[in-house]
Order: structure tokens, then sequence, then C-alpha cells
């Protein structure tokens, strides 16, 4: 007895990479649209439906001299008269077509204020990234050649050090010994390049610590690994396995730290503009706390979240470039 072909099933054919790289893709650009409108959600109702209106707080100063019927022509030029919810929706759609509202400090487009300091932030927290992952690597070759002994053990507690030390104070040591005790670099009328070099190692300093400790221990772990053993039992000399097999294996955990630490350097930059007096995203997040303009800040907070959440995207479709396994 022979069965009914038209009952019988294809047998299913292998699944292709491709297919499973676009549907990681779309979780993960889902997952960022959740994640950017909780966040637009949450700063919305902290700043503008708590108590505490900073439209009447400004302009109810006396010195400004506003009449009542000025102060609510103001509130309502900027929406601030309508329902709440209707003042949700307005500013998303807004928000959504890259209109980010005034600034009612100064009364400037938000989207002009953040294109003029977007620049200066770009520049300082990629050369610190770029400088922090240096720096980590540099601990880490030294502090995993077994062979240097002690140097190699310094090298391999120096992230302990650079994790403690606060950014505020590793700035203010770097210009009060190199600006004003050696005369190195100039924080008055420093050059593009000479006014980078202070911010960039305060920010980078920090940074490279939990980087190099993560590398150090992922690398300590796979060491252990039982293909290790085999690799050696081959013959692979001590250097081979250490970059072809320790290095290579342990990078996975380590970029994942590495993408978190560089979405939070946009938001970390506001202590490091502060101290040395740059223009950037941080500097307009510290005069927006100190004027109470909160259309400002919540535009801060917004590309603050939109840079990590992109940052984080492109470290997850890294995995699979560098782990085979996670292709399927």
């Amino acid at each position: 007895m022979t069965a009914d072909p038209a009952t019988l099933e294809a047998p299913a054919g292998p699944r292709r990479p491709g297919g499973a790289l676009a549907r990681r893709l779309t979780r993960r650009l889902a997952q960022a649209l959740v994640v950017l409108l909780a966040t637009f959600t949450v700063t919305f109702i902290l700043l503008q439906v708590m108590p505490g209106d900073s439209l009447m707080i400004r302009f109810e100063n006396p010195e400004l001299g506003l009449s009542p019927e000025e102060i609510a022509h103001l509130r309502e030029a900027y929406g601030a008269d309508r329902p709440v919810l209707l003042q949700f929706f307005t500013t998303l759609g807004a928000f959504l077509t890259g209109d980010f509202g005034y600034s009612i400090a100064t009364g400037t487009p938000v989207s002009e204020l953040l294109t003029g300091a977007l620049p200066g932030t770009a520049a300082l927290a990629g050369t610190a990234f770029l400088v922090a992952v240096l720096l980590a690597g540099a601990i880490t070759l030294i502090g995993a050649t077994r062979r240097l002994g002690w140097i190699s053990q310094a090298f391999a507690n120096l992230p302990s050090l650079f994790v403690a030390v606060p950014v505020f104070w590793l700035g203010i040591m770097l210009v009060q010994i190199f600006s004003f005790r050696l005369g190195w670099i100039s924080v008055i009328t420093p050059g593009p390049v000479e006014g980078l070099i202070l911010p960039v190692l305060t920010i980078a300093v920090p940074i490279s610590a939990p980087i190099a400790q993560i590398l150090l221990r992922s690398m300590d772990e796979v060491r252990t690994a039982p293909f290790i053993t085999v690799v050696r039992a081959k013959g692979a000399s001590d250097s081979w396995i250490l970059w072809r097999n320790v290095f290579k294996n342990a990078l996975l955990p380590t970029i994942t730290v590495a993408g978190v630490l560089f979405g939070e350097l946009v938001g970390g930059a506001v202590v490091t503009e502060t101290i040395f007096g740059r223009n950037g995203i941080g500097r307009i997040a510290e005069q927006a706390v100190a004027n109470q303009d909160t259309v400002v800040l919540q535009a801060v907070v917004l590309l603050t979240a939109a840079v990590f959440v992109v940052v984080t995207l492109i470290v997850d479709l890294l995995y699979p470039v560098l782990d085979p396994r996670l292709r399927t």
C-alpha cells in the first residue's frame, strides 16, 4: 500500500542565515521603537505633567514686567494651555517630524541648538571612546602576558584604580597639572585639537577601566576552556593561542560593555563639558536645567536615548559577525 502523494509534506529546507538575520533586525528595531516611545512618555510626564509649570515660573518673574495677558499669550504659543493628552500627541507628532519646539529661555528653535552643539559632543565622545579602547587594549595586552611577572600583575590591577577615579576630580587634576603647573596645554584659548586633549583623557581613563576588566576576565575564562587544551596539544605557541583563540573568543562580552559605555558618553559629557567650558550637548543640558527649560531638556534626553538605542542595535548586529553560531 502506497501513500497518496497529495498527503505527503515536503521536507523542510535548511534555515537561511539571511532570514534569521532579517528577523533579528526586525525584532530589534521594534524593541528600539518601544524604548524610544517609553523614554518620550516618561520625560513628558516628568517635565510637562508633574507639578511646577516652567513657563509660569519663568515669566511670572516681576523683573520681566509681563502682564497676565502676555503670560497667557505665551502659554498659548507654547501649547501649555491645551489638555495634557492633546499636548502629548501634539509633541509626539512634532518630534517625529524633527520639530522639537522652541527654547523657553532664548526662543531659539531647539533643533538649531542641538545641530550646533552635536558636532562638538560627537567629536569629544568619538575621540574619547577610541582612546579608551586603545588604552584598554594596551592594559589588556600587558596584563595578559604572564611572562612579564609583576609588571603584568600591576597592569591587570590598573582598571580597578581607574574605575574608582571620579570624572570631575580627574578633569580638575589634569587642568591643574598640564595647564597651570606645566603650561603644556592652554585651557583659555585652545585650538581645536589642543582643546580636545584634556577632555578626552578625562573621559577615556574611566571608560577604559570596565572594558579592560571585562576583556581580562573573559580571556582568563577562555584560557580554561577545553578547546584551548586541544589547540595547545596540537603544538600551537602561546602567542598563537592568545591572539587567534583566546582574544577572539573573549571579544563578545567586551563589545557588549563597550557599546553600553559608548551610549552613555553623550549623557556623561555634561560634567566634562562643564569643567572645560566646551560647547556641546552637555552644556546645553546643564543650561536647560539651570533655566528650567523643559523643552530643551526633553529633546536632549530623547537624543541621548536615541544614541544609546542605535549603538546597542549596532552591537547586537555585530554578534553574528563575530560568532558564526549566532547566524542561524
